[in-house]
């Protein structure tokens, strides 16, 4: 079975295949502005992104995919963050960047094979060339400042993938947004292509178009010229947050086809938003999580990259601490399940995949139904006991398991650890200590504590709860 993928273009699913004579597979996804730590709302569509990339790679063979993400490392929000502390946006932007990758490898992201930076010098001379051949061809025009703006009248197809004349609603919210800078375009849908240098940029500037002033490049152009320079003028997938989807993909399209004169992107795929609790993610509900704010709750990047590939990823799924604890017991049963059909298998090796957890691959391969493919696998699983299992067909299994593994990005031979089973007596004590402490008597709560303490358990108070723990015996 080929690969299906929903376009988001038009708005049906289509096999995913490399257009280009060389049979690689050209794939673009948005990455992050390295101005802060990404939120778990962020690594949703790098998780999922992460998934396609090893089906992509499954399916073509690990050389036929050509896989690019980008940092937008200039832009408002970088330069407002250098700024405030006072450093050089590269010594900001390379400390975001650090963190960003470890969080991608803590959560068991294949790197891209380029990540093109918007401030690299080789990729601002391909912005500025790709503005000069919009303004030579009459999409762009040069405003009073020196600024460079997007026609968007000149372009007929624009709103074809956002289906923007459906979302005027939407539209006239951003377009509100955009009336500060109304003074400076022909119209107020025109969108930024080239930003003129001002006091607060700093040393931040570059050499504009010809005839413009110096200054940075727009958000939206960055994308179109990094990916125009390293997969070629059109590309076979394109993918993002939902949120990306207008207006900046929509903008994206607009000024790659009129510079380059041809389709874009022949594919378009979005992921839709984590909600936390019910709830939008912001600072002021206090539920944006980073992964280290989980980390810090005990949950392993593991589970969370679990809990974010649970749901549809085309669907709002709505995360819950909940969630995650259910994520570290489905990742330990599918643990123990390797372990026991390796011990199984003994020493017997072989390359044939077993069809009986072909189901999964096959599911995930329609439109990634993620919930779908980790049904039918536990279906499996609890079908398929690793003692029943002969030793050959164990070490066909284990190939196939291995095999789906590795599409969810999933690390199945990390050591299963034992829970210890807490005795109830205990867990009333905890319960009635973590109540003694809600209620401010200090003094019952120590009291408590020193109980658990003498009955060999620990209880480590966190901002939402508590855990307990069995101590050690020291002898």
């Amino acid at each position: 079975m080929a690969i299906k993928l929903h376009d988001s273009l038009t708005r049906e699913a289509r096999e995913l295949l490399p257009s280009q004579p060389d049979g690689v597979f050209r794939f673009y996804n948005c990455g992050p502005t390295v101005y802060a730590a990404a939120h778990i709302g962020n690594f949703r569509t790098f998780v999922v992104n992460d998934l396609l990339r090893r089906l992509l790679e499954l399916e073509f063979g690990k050389a036929k995919v050509h896989h690019v993400r980008n940092l937008t490392d200039v832009d408002d929000k970088t330069i407002r963050r250098s700024r405030e502390e006072g450093r050089p946006l590269a010594e900001v932007t390379r400390q975001w960047t650090d963190k960003f990758h470890a969080d991608c490898a803590a959560l068991n992201c294949l790197p891209p094979h380029d990540e093109p930076r918007a401030a690299d010098p080789r990729f601002i001379r391909e912005q500025v060339n790709m503005i000069e051949v919009l303004m030579e061809k009459g999409n762009a025009y040069r405003a009073a400042d020196g600024s460079v703006y997007f026609k968007v009248a000149s372009y007929t197809g624009y709103g074809a993938l956002s289906r923007v004349k459906e979302r005027e609603l939407q539209v006239g919210a951003t377009l509100k947004s955009a009336a500060a800078d109304a003074d400076e375009k022909e119209d107020v849908s025109d969108f930024a292509l080239w930003k003129a240098h001002k006091p607060e940029d700093g040393d931040v500037k570059w050499p504009g178009p010809r005839g413009t002033a110096e200054g940075r490049p727009g958000w939206h152009i960055e994308c179109s010229a990094m990916s125009k320079a390293l997969l070629g003028p059109t590309i076979d997938l394109h993918t993002g947050g939902v949120d990306l989807l207008f207006p900046h993909h929509e903008n994206e399209i607009a000024q790659s086809e009129c510079c380059n004169g041809t389709t874009f992107s022949r594919h378009w795929y979005h992921s839709e938003h984590l909600l936390v609790d019910g709830k939008k993610m912001s600072k002021s509900l206090g539920n944006l999580y980073t992964l280290d704010d989980l980390k810090a709750k005990g949950f392993t990047p593991a589970a969370l990259r679990y809990a974010l590939l649970a749901g549809h990823p085309r669907k709002q799924l709505n995360f819950t601490l909940d969630s995650v604890h259910a994520a570290e017991k489905a990742l330990a049963t599918l643990r123990a399940y390797r372990a026991g059909l390796a011990l199984r298998a003994g020493e017997l090796t072989t390359n044939t995949a077993s069809l009986d957890l072909a189901l999964v691959i096959y599911t995930l391969k329609d439109d990634l139904n993620c919930p779908g493919a980790l049904g039918v696998l536990f279906t499996e699983i609890n079908r398929l006991k690793p003692t029943e299992i002969n030793p050959l067909h164990a070490a066909e299994l284990l190939v196939a398991l291995d095999q789906i593994a590795f599409a969810l990005g999933l690390d199945l031979t990390a050591p299963v650890v034992a829970k210890t089973e807490i005795p109830s007596e205990i867990t009333a004590l905890a319960e009635k200590r973590w109540a003694a402490k809600q209620a401010k008597d200090f003094a019952g709560a120590d009291a408590l504590r020193k109980e658990l303490t003498a009955a060999g358990w620990s209880m480590l108070d966190r901002k939402d709860g508590y855990e307990v723990k069995k101590v050690a015996s020291s002898g």
